[in-house]
């Protein structure tokens, strides 16, 4: 299929007004397929040529004023729409669509629970033309009417009241204007809990068989969306500007949500069927946050084309995190921003597919579909943190109030954003703009202490060119308490510096950046890093914390700090950490990148016993009952780690932890699927399991179990079904790729590594971007660190013509594969120099 470039998008926009769309669709035509009719009103401002977008299974009819068009002219996506007149016009097309199971278009989903069948649009970037015939661009505005026969029992939702009009067809409250990409239907048997906040309808809605667990949560689900809802109309002018608003959890989801007006789709994964940490809630509420700040950014004001979409992400980015501190019980949300979310910007950002924050060759949608990144999100929030550090709040919200006023219900661009918010300030924004959104890399910034007279003063050197307000630090050791770390004062500095900073007495620690307001990598001075091997858990502040464990973490990325180093550190005080969101960020690196990329299989069980060792810290730490979050955080990972069955078998058979938690259904396929790997289980215990737990989640257990298995008929299965078959579901084969590949089955796995770059190719081809983009992040043989696998990697990109998506995935993962070869060829060099 064709991409829609950039010109052509202007010239569409040149030509044509478009002012309404009718959309009839018909869910009651079968399994496979179905019925869609869409009538356009729009206006030529000049008499020329044009096309509209679709993608159906069949084209039944199309008219253009009531004068038929040739159905066969429909090539590659684009209906040819010639000799157009100045004036008005209607074009009518009556077609069959597919539903999809990848999670793009109209997705359908039959609930293995209790066989109900649910099926949800997912529109972004360019998938409308998968549901009906659209003008499809985002500065092509228009009111939507949406019509939906369903099958009995169904209840539909949209982006506006829905009202039943009876013969099973639902009726949505024509839509202000809105671009295409943001119309939304979900349809089935929902369970939906309703309520109302100042005059407005909310609801929130799942699966039948999700009811249980989404019923318990609901208080605390209305609570968050109570609370940010006012907390957004106490900082922006402008209301909320749709007449609902419903938050729907759907299955098999392949972003975290989606921010479609008054209808925000969720992945389903948000309703809690199994235990989870106060962290995992605070990221819940953070993305209800997030899509929420989205109906004023990005649905009330709408980028004008896809190179501005990272001000969409990166305003909404910002705007979660900020208002879930502000607004809810979640008071410190920004240090699992800075312990996991940055980390993502930091890595997108040292590739050699990184881009700027506000990329200025976004030439079509192929290539803007790639730019949904760490750069987007995390650099960009981080960016526009820095700059309401720079601005002022005040400041900074009214630039934002007058973008809302100047660009309502219609499109803006960064230069308009720029304008908005150069009226509030003095400061010269445009330079800021300039260095920072459009410049790519991480500037490093290094502390550099003098003496003279007895007195220190500290120079920051910067490697990079963005200038830079922050705070430094200045700790010094408690005299009580050896171990901790107090904050003598924290020093506002503007990098470049004028002059150097006095400090005064020299503190045992100086560090960089404390309080997280910047974007940059950190170093230590020498003295300031001893002092933190033996004082950083004593240090006071979280968000301090997670500063000091991201800078461990790049220097161990950037061959400066040995991995073993890290893990050393790890195992000295991690299990006297507190807060959830650090020991989940440190573990999961730890455990995935050191354990499984930056050591040899030779190194492997020495670190794999330290993290166990760790764990059990942190097990006989919480046996009190009294920090159940952070139990559940160390029973997760010391089974991910276990070199041996017996223990996490026990926990199985017992269905509990000694001491808790109870092996509840996530717990339960963790386990499994370790002891698949260590060749403990079998096919029989796995279908034993699914009967047990014969869900959505309990389907993708046992597709990662299976995979799991060391058995060379398992391996050829999993394979087949994943780069074969093409039946399974975007999430299934997610869950498959998630077992096949294990360090401890590297011999037998090692003849799938050759196979996988064809293999990927043909799929990605055949099945689109979502499972492009599956292949590449879940079914990569991450753990081949060798320069064969990369010498094969880079041959495919060379050669094999990936899709765009692959090919963007694909560069990043054999990026990261050499970084890790890097690293261990640094701890050899190590080993020859200490021999």
């Amino acid at each position: 299929m064709s991409v829609l470039t950039r010109d052509e998008a202007q010239l569409r926009a040149q030509l044509l007004d478009v002012h309404r769309y009718t959309v009839e669709l018909d869910l009651t035509t079968g399994d496979e397929t179905f019925g869609s009719r869409t009538a356009i009103r729009f206006t030529a401002r000049s008499a020329g040529d044009t096309f509209v977008e679709l993608k159906p299974a069949e084209l039944r009819t199309v008219t253009l004023d009531g004068q038929p068009l040739d159905p066969e002219s429909l090539a590659d996506g684009r209906l040819p729409l010639k000799n157009l007149t100045a004036g008005e016009h209607e074009l009518r097309v009556d077609t069959v669509m597919r539903y999809s199971r990848t999670g793009e278009g109209m997705h359908r989903f039959n609930d293995p629970s209790d066989g109900e069948v649910y099926v949800y649009t997912q529109m972004f970037m360019d998938d409308v033309q998968r549901i009906f015939a659209a003008f499809d661009q985002p500065d092509l505005k228009a009111v939507f009417e949406v019509s939906v026969r369903a099958p009995e029992g169904w209840t539909v939702l949209a982006n506006g009241v829905v009202e039943q009009r009876g013969d099973g067809v639902w009726q949505a409250a024509p839509t202000p204007l809105i671009s295409t990409y943001l119309v939304a239907v979900a349809a089935g048997p929902w369970h939906s809990v309703r309520t109302e906040h100042r005059g407005l309808p909310f609801g929130i809605h799942c699966r039948r068989s999700l009811a249980p667990y989404l019923d318990p949560d609901a208080d605390e689900i209305f609570e968050i969306t109570r609370a940010c809802f006012d907390r957004y109309h106490e900082k922006f002018e402008e209301p909320y500007p749709f007449d609902s608003y419903d938050q729907a959890f759907v299955p098999e989801f392949n972003a975290g949500a989606m921010e479609n007006p008054g209808l925000v789709t969720f992945r389903d994964e948000f309703v809690y069927r199994s235990a989870v940490t106060d962290t995992e809630r605070q990221i819940r509420a953070m993305v209800i946050a997030h899509e929420m700040a989205h109906m004023w950014f990005g649905d009330l004001v709408t980028l004008k084309w896809w190179d501005d979409i990272w001000l969409n992400e990166s305003f909404a980015e910002y705007m979660g995190y900020q208002t879930t501190a502000e607004a809810t019980r979640f008071t410190d949300p920004w240090t699992e921003f800075g312990v996991t979310r940055k980390a993502w910007g930091y890595d997108a950002d040292q590739r050699p597919t990184t881009h700027p924050v506000a990329p200025e060759n976004v030439d079509d949608t192929a290539s803007a579909m790639l730019n949904f990144d760490g750069i987007s999100y995390a650099k960009g929030a981080s960016a526009l943190r820095q700059l309401a550090a720079w601005l002022g709040e005040k400041d900074f919200l009214a630039g934002i109030n007058t973008h809302f006023a100047r660009h309502k219900f219609g499109n803006a661009t960064l230069a308009d954003f720029i304008d908005s918010l150069a009226a509030a300030t003095d400061r010269d924004v445009h330079a800021w703009a300039d260095s920072w959104l459009r410049t790519t890399g991480v500037d490093t910034l290094t502390p550099r202490i003098a003496s003279a007279d007895g007195t220190f003063t500290l120079t920051v050197d910067r490697a990079g060119s963005r200038p830079h307000r922050l705070t430094a630090g200045l700790y010094d050791r408690d005299v009580a308490d050896e171990g901790r770390l107090v904050l003598r004062e924290r020093r506002d500095l503007d990098v470049p510096q004028s002059d150097p900073e006095p400090l005064g007495k020299r503190p045992a620690l100086l560090l960089l950046n404390d309080g997280d307001l910047t974007y940059a990598k950190v170093r230590f001075d020498a003295d300031s890093f001893e002092a933190l091997r033996a004082g950083l858990s004593g240090l006071p502040d979280p968000l301090t914390r997670a500063v000091v464990w991201n800078a461990l973490r790049d220097a161990v990325r950037d061959g400066e700090l040995p991995p073993a180093a890290y893990l050393e550190t790890a195992r000295a005080h991690l299990p006297r950490e507190t807060d959830l969101a650090l020991v989940e960020g440190v573990l999961a690196f730890a455990c995935g990148q050191i354990a499984d990329q930056y050591l040899s299989a030779r190194q492997r069980p020495a670190a794999l016993s330290t993290l166990t060792s760790l764990c059990r810290d942190l097990l006989r730490r919480t046996e009190d009952g009294d920090q159940p979050g952070l139990r559940l955080i160390a029973v997760r990972h010391l089974i991910d780690v276990a070199a041996h069955p017996d223990t996490i078998a026990a926990w199985l058979a017992d269905g509990t932890v000694p001491g808790g938690p109870e092996t509840d259904p996530e717990l339960r396929w963790r386990i499994l699927a370790r002891l698949a790997v260590l060749g403990a289980t079998d096919e029989a215990t796995i279908a034993a399991e699914l009967e047990r737990d014969p869900s959505a989640t309990g389907q993708e257990g046992a597709a990662r179990c299976r995979a799991s298995l060391p058995d060379p008929e398992a391996k050829r299965a999993a394979w087949e079904a994943m780069f074969t078959r093409d039946d399974l579901s975007n999430y299934l084969f997610t869950a498959t790729a998630q077992g096949f590949w294990q360090p401890e089955q590297a011999d037998l796995v090692r003849e799938y590594v050759p196979r996988f770059y064809p293999d990927a190719v043909a799929v990605s081809a055949r099945r689109g971007p979502a499972i492009a983009q599956a292949a590449a992040r879940w079914a990569f043989p991450a753990h081949a660190v060798d320069a064969e696998n990369v010498t094969l990697g880079e041959a495919c990109l060379r050669d094999a013509d990936p899709t765009p998506a692959l090919r963007r995935t694909l560069a990043d993962r054999l990026d990261d594969l050499s970084r890790a070869l890097r690293v261990r060829g640094g701890q050899d060099a190590q080993e020859v120099q200490g021999a």
